[in-house]
């Protein structure tokens, strides 16, 4: 069975340092594996049995600097990650970087991207500087993509500071930065991040936009119902209630998950063509995430799905050497 891993992260050392760019506690940990994008990772990916990488930058460091270092960034990553896609196309593909304090620039990074580069659409690490993908600054990034035909990978984020300061503070240090991050703080955050754009109406705009999400669906498949019951009366005018929205344009993976309750409910809720498998490397275990992708309460043809078959669909990814799952 051919496995696809489509949340898979890098941020090269010396763009690290070039670009002055902290990288704190969490990510700090990882800046080796971030920075490898040769044999350890080859190994890592042959060791679990992931077939490929769709490789995005960690570029949240760099998506909301100022709008010239942010362009100059971002394209660099990009570059390094196409030559990472040159070098070894059978085992890496890649979702653009974006500098969004220039949303100019930052369209016509993605048209280089997808079309000069073949990346398979972009990852934009949630709101920047408080403007959220709703906002119409930003609209002409969403009509990129629609255009290309390519997804948008929505990652979290860090909140905004005020949010930082009211839910975070006065906490142990460590514990704080977990909390509002991978601990719970990021999870939320994307998820209403998602719940804005429909509100906004960006999916009645543009109903052929395509967005992804990691981590199971970021808490949305467990709360559909009551999201459905108590949000889509007050939202007002759109051809399709929010549930039937996401059901359409929103695309869950499995990053950093590896058991049965959160995998079924996303199942139930979304449809197992909704449902795409990705590790989160480095901050997840690859070997862990095969395995239980190999174990999990599925049907064959639904395993194939989630391993391959919904990454080669969404994202245009040709079928392996026999043309086959």
């Amino acid at each position: 069975m051919r496995v696809i891993a489509i949340e898979e992260h890098m941020l090269p050392r010396d763009i690290v340092q070039a670009a002055g760019i902290d990288l704190g506690l969490r990510a700090g940990e990882r800046a080796a594996a971030l920075d490898d994008l040769g044999e350890g990772r080859l190994r890592i990916m042959d060791e679990a049995g992931i077939d490929m990488q769709v490789l995005s930058a960690l570029s949240y460091f760099v998506q909301d600097l100022a709008p010239a270092p942010s362009v100059r960034w971002n394209r660099e990553l990009n570059d390094r990650m196409s030559a990472t896609v040159q070098q070894h196309p059978d085992r890496f593909q890649a979702f653009a970087a974006l500098p969004m304090t220039d949303p100019a620039a930052a369209v016509d990074e993605l048209t280089r991207c997808v079309e000069d580069l073949r990346f398979l659409g972009a990852m934009i690490h949630g709101q920047t500087h408080g403007v959220f993908l709703d906002h119409p600054s930003v609209r002409p990034i969403l009509d990129e993509a629609a255009r290309l035909d390519v997804p948008i990978y929505l990652h979290p984020a860090p909140a905004p500071p005020v949010v930082q300061e009211a839910y975070f503070s006065g906490l142990p240090e460590a514990a704080a930065a977990c909390l509002s991050t991978s601990g719970w703080g990021w999870h939320a955050e994307c998820g209403m991040h998602v719940l804005r754009m429909v509100v906004a109406g960006v999916f009645e705009e543009l109903p052929d936009l395509k967005i992804i999400v990691g981590h199971m669906g970021e808490g949305l498949p467990f709360h559909l119902e009551r999201i459905e019951n108590m949000l889509s009366p007050v939202v007002a005018g759109h051809a399709l209630t929010v549930a039937e929205t996401l059901r359409r344009n929103l695309y869950l993976t499995t990053s950093g998950y590896n058991s049965d309750a959160p995998l079924l409910c996303a199942l139930a809720e979304f449809g197992v063509d909704h449902v795409l498998f990705s590790v989160d490397h480095p901050f997840g275990d690859s070997a862990k995430s095969t395995a239980y992708l190999r174990s999990a309460p599925v049907s064959d043809g639904d395993r194939a799905q989630i391993a391959h078959g919904n990454a080669e669909r969404v994202l245009g990814l040709p079928l392996n050497s026999q043309g086959a799952a």
